[in-house]
This record gives C-alpha cells, structure tokens and sequence, in this order.
C-alpha cells in the first residue's frame, strides 16, 4: 500500500478511561469531538460506551450523528457549541444536549425546543465560551425552573498544577452555581488530576482518553508506520529534498516514505525529529514534503519496508515538542489517507 498505517488500540482508549473514572469522584464522562482526537468517533464513542461513559461531549452537532448510530439512543450527547442556528432539526432527531453559552442561545432552543433537554455553559475567566456572570444572575430565575441537565464551565490552566487560574476559576464557579440542584461539570483531564474539589457531579476527560498529556500514567493509543517507497544512493556533497538544506557529509543511503505535511506530519518538526527502523532511531534528511519525507538509513543493516514514526520508541508528545506544539494538535492532525487499523 502507499498510505501509511495508523494502528489505533480501542483497548487502550479504554483503559485510559477506566484508570481516569478511578482518579475521579464524580460521574465520569468522555469528550469525543475532532473525530475522537482523530481516533475515529463512531469507533471510539462505541467502545468507550462498553467500558461505562454514558455522557459524551461533542464540538458541534454534526459530530453526534456517528456517535448516536454507534451508542444508541440512551446515553447523553453534548454540544459544546451549544444550539446553533440551523442546528435546531438534528438537535431534535438525535436527542442532543445543547449546552447553551449565551441569551441569546437560551432564546432560541427555549423558542424553537421547549421542554426539551439543554445544558448551561458558564464562563469563570477563560472568556472563549459561556456566559459571564452577571449574564447568568440576569436569567438564573428563568433558567434553573427548566430543570437544565448539566451546568459547566472549563478551566484554562488545568495542566499546570500550580497556576493560580486554576483556584480562581473553581472559586468562581462555586460562587456561580452553590445551591444550584442540576449536576455540574468543571473537570477535563487535567481537571481531574487536580483533586476531588474539581471534579463536582461529571467530569470530562479527552485529551488523556487518547494517551496525551496532562495524564502521564496513560496508555499510549496509536501508532504509525510509514512505507517506504524508494531507495537511492546519495554521495558525499549532494543534497536531497527542497531548498538544498541537507548535504550528505558522506556516501549515504535514503529512503523516501510516504507521507507528508498533508498527513500531519507537520513540516516545523522535521529537523528534530527520527523514524525508527526495527528500532534504530534513523534522521530526517531535509525538508518534510507534501507527500513525502526522506530519511537518512545509511547506518541501518537490515531496512524494513516500512519506518515507524509513532509507536514504543516515540510518543505524540516526543513529535509535539519537536513541533513546538502540544499532542493535541498532533492527535487531531494525523490525515485522512492514513489506513486506519484497529486493534484491541
């Protein structure tokens, strides 16, 4: 084949979901938006399903359809997005859960859903989604009768256990909701790993479903092989790939596999980052292509048909830091054209 493999562990996504709903006191939940961080939704939502999650959260309505096939009617789906115009039809023939972040929200799924099951997003100082809290105490009397099915907000700094953010927005959020029946929601991964103070009525990890940061302790959930798909000899003073930028300083041996930018493999990490073949970690030579990346296997005896990029030897992590980036980009962006190959 001339893709790449992306082998993901469904056994793995739910290992990482039972080892966070132990760190957690509270309901745990599973945020699937971004295709499962590129995991495959349907796939991911279905097998977590399994091992226990019955709220999942979702970036925006059309995510659900794949979800609601995979899990069934029962379990409850969350927009993140809360009730968008034109979203009003699926929000209805799913039986979604809208968590609405603005009055104007509110107006149209009470005017266009009445009765129906909706969720209030509060912002306690990350200001990218909720409404603020004067906004709230303006329709907290209307709201809080209508029986809403989760009130929550999201922490900005959760991933560094120190910042002072992180105490200031769990104050603010007990001071917005203390009193409040409906169950509540602040906690993500790294909200979750900050203590029990954190976790209310639901929490809902995503990033360390996935084997990413904040949670150290997960499984690792994808790996990726890439085939090669030529060989040459280069001589000592000839260049290879765009720009010149790569000289070989000595007669050297390069393949070239098949993948690219287009595939996520962003082009910024090239000069820092290894393939590994049957273990030995082998360079990047030159600039990351479109469609392809040539590497430097000169001291490798027995060549394999294919160059591991993530697996054992190296995380989404390793890759994040080579981008100067974080695994959540490099999750969501591993490409279409990928053979996907589940296992576990």
């Amino acid at each position: 084949m001339g893709t790449g493999t992306l082998s993901i562990d469904l056994a793995a996504i739910a290992a990482n979901w039972s080892a966070l709903d132990r760190f957690s006191t509270a309901e745990t939940g599973a945020v699937v938006k971004a295709d499962a961080y590129g995991t495959g939704i349907g796939r991911a939502a279905r097998r977590l399903a399994q091992t226990g999650a019955r709220k999942f959260f979702v970036a925006v309505a059309e995510e659900a359809a794949d979800i609601r096939q995979a899990i069934g009617p029962d379990p409850e789906i969350y927009i993140l997005s809360g009730h968008m115009s034109g979203d009003t039809d699926m929000i209805a023939d799913l039986h979604l859960i809208p968590l609405l972040s603005s009055i104007d929200q509110m107006l149209r799924h009470f005017e266009a859903l009445p009765g129906t099951p909706f969720g209030i997003q509060l912002d306690t100082g990350m200001n990218r989604l909720g409404m603020e809290a004067g906004e709230w105490e303006a329709v907290r009397s209307l709201v809080l009768p209508q029986n809403p099915m989760l009130i929550m907000s999201h922490l900005a700094c959760a991933d560094d256990p120190s910042h002072p953010m992180n105490a200031q927005q769990l104050a603010a959020f007990i001071e917005m909701t203390d009193g409040i029946d409906a169950p509540r929601s602040l906690a993500a991964t790294g909200g979750i790993l900050l203590g029990p103070e954190y976790h209310f009525d639901v929490t809902r990890p995503g990033i360390g479903l996935y084997g990413g940061l904040p949670f150290a302790d997960a499984t690792p959930v994808v790996s990726l092989s890439l085939p090669i798909i030529q060989t040459r000899d280069v001589l000592a003073g000839e260049s290879v790939g765009y720009g010149n930028t790569w000289i070989a300083e000595r007669d050297s041996r390069i393949v070239t596999v098949s993948c690219g930018y287009a595939d996520g493999i962003l082009r910024v990490m090239g000069p820092k980052t290894h393939f590994f073949a049957n273990g030995t970690a082998v360079p990047v030579a030159g600039r990351i292509s479109m469609d392809s990346i040539c590497i430097d296997v000169t001291d490798v005896s027995d060549l394999p048909s294919a160059l591991e990029l993530l697996g054992p030897q190296q995380s989404i992590e390793t890759l994040a830091q080579n981008a100067g980036t974080i695994g959540y980009e490099i999750l969501t962006s591993l490409g279409a054209r990928y053979s996907r190959r589940y296992v576990g």
